[in-house]
């Protein structure tokens, strides 16, 4: 059976099984084993070598100890509510604006990204803080589920985030590096965010009734308060960001450090707020524990579909297909980028970087693109796989906790302007590639 025929089967198999709804790792996996027997002639134990060598690799990865340490940071975060206090303070400081709730939310969401890297946790503790908030204000529901959503979404991009890490440990290469890779997202968070809030502003300038200011007589802090109780929220957890940022940045300290340090910073927070207790630590650890072998089940099952994909020659029918077509190679890019969107509406974001890094980063460096540059669109362009239905996980986060107000009809009508925005942002890092490899220039030109 020729190259070229095992690769559409693989990957229309693989597509099928999702729809199906069988579990992502099981699928991987069962689909590699399938088809690296075909391409072997059934030589069942070649293939096991196979499996495990690739499998003892991953668990060899020392850059992926920093998964469950960023992710215990955040679930002590997330049940320390630090999140809770600045949401209180940029309420006050900012109710007074037309659309201001809503770009409060939108700034705590992009604090909180900075401390937590996982979309539930972010989308959750707005939903929760913020979805009744929003309504009782007047906002319209489908412009208030619409910044709740997006805005949660900024912790996969804006590190420590578990996306970079993973890719980071995907690839192997010294570009992206998990330390390069979390200051070329830096400036891209920052820019998506900031889209965002450009957005809401100048929507609710134009039609206050889609986010009505606080009344007047409700405004009766003095800008002294205002500015004690933003400094008095605000200071902690950028103090936690600079932990675990700056330290990378500095060169101080690895990944892996840097988040065993930003555990510790997260405890010494809930100190503070008085939430750190057994029953704290002990579901922090239970989710620590579900949600680190649910990625590395998926990075074993990714692992064994690339590896049996490009073994048999599918990286290379793919690679010829796209570098053989006689287009400008930006064409190209828009092509895997396409081929990233749309996959994100069906696939979970694990498996999409398990099954398309190994091909298209080549590909990529073939183009003569930059591959941290590529990574960041990668990751960018992942971004929007929460937000895009059918499958768009922070949609039913958001569902799972909103108020009974907000139908799907009202979140998936506003949702849409702002994946809207994140193509913007994604055109926006294609033209001005700065946008990326600016700060790890600085940070990592040695």
């Amino acid at each position: 059976m020729s190259a070229e025929l095992l690769t559409i089967l693989m990957f229309a198999t693989l597509m099928l099984s999702i729809a199906l709804g069988h579990p992502l790792a099981v699928t991987l996996a069962a689909v590699a084993t399938l088809f690296g027997l075909i391409d072997n002639g059934g030589n069942v134990p070649a293939l096991l070598d196979l499996f495990v060598n690739n499998s003892w690799g991953i668990f060899q990865n020392y850059v992926l100890v920093a998964i469950p340490l960023f992710i215990f940071m955040a679930q002590v975060l997330d049940r320390s509510k630090v999140s809770e206090g600045l949401f209180d303070a940029l309420y006050v400081v900012l109710g007074g604006l037309r659309g201001g709730l809503g770009l409060a939310v939108i700034v705590v969401s992009t604090v909180f990204a900075a401390t937590t890297g996982i979309i539930g946790a972010s989308v959750v503790a707005m939903g929760l803080m913020a979805g009744p908030a929003l309504l009782r204000r007047g906002y319209d529901r489908g412009l208030a589920a619409g910044i709740i959503c997006s805005s949660g979404t900024l912790g996969i991009l804006i590190p420590p985030s578990i996306m970079l890490v993973v890719y980071g440990g995907l690839t192997g290469l010294k570009e992206t590096s998990v330390g390069n890779l979390f200051a070329g997202a830096i400036l891209p968070g920052i820019v998506l965010s900031g889209l965002y809030l450009a957005y809401v502003g100048i929507r609710c300038a134009i039609n206050p009734k889609l986010g009505p200011p606080i009344p007047a007589e409700e405004r009766t802090y003095s800008t002294g308060q205002k500015v004690a109780m933003t400094l008095k929220s605000f200071v902690p957890p950028f103090a936690l960001i600079l932990t675990v940022m700056g330290t990378i940045l500095a060169g101080v300290a690895t990944p892996t450090e840097a988040a065993a340090l930003g555990c510790l910073g997260a405890m010494v927070l809930a100190l503070f707020n008085r939430k750190l207790n057994w029953e704290v630590l002990s579901k922090a650890c239970d989710s620590t524990l579900r949600t680190t072998a649910m990625i590395m089940i998926l990075f074993v099952g990714g692992k064994l579909f690339s590896v049996v994909f490009l073994s048999m020659g599918g990286g290379d029918v793919v690679a010829d297909l796209l570098l053989g077509m006689d287009v400008n190679e930006y064409v190209v890019l828009a092509i895997m980028m396409a081929v990233v969107f749309i996959m994100g509406m069906f696939i979970d974001w694990a498996a999409i970087l398990l099954v398309v890094v190994p091909i298209f980063t080549p590909i990529a460096m073939d183009l003569d693109f930059n591959p941290l540059w590529f990574a960041m669109l990668v990751c960018v362009n992942l971004q929007t796989s929460f937000l895009t239905p059918p499958f768009g996980y922070a949609l039913f986060y958001f569902k799972g906790v909103a108020p009974p107000e907000y139908t799907m009809g009202d979140i998936y009508r506003g949702i849409i302007p702002f994946v809207i925005i994140q193509v913007i942002g994604l055109a926006l890092l294609i033209t001005f590639p700065q946008i990326i490899t600016w700060l790890p220039s600085v940070f990592f030109a040695g």
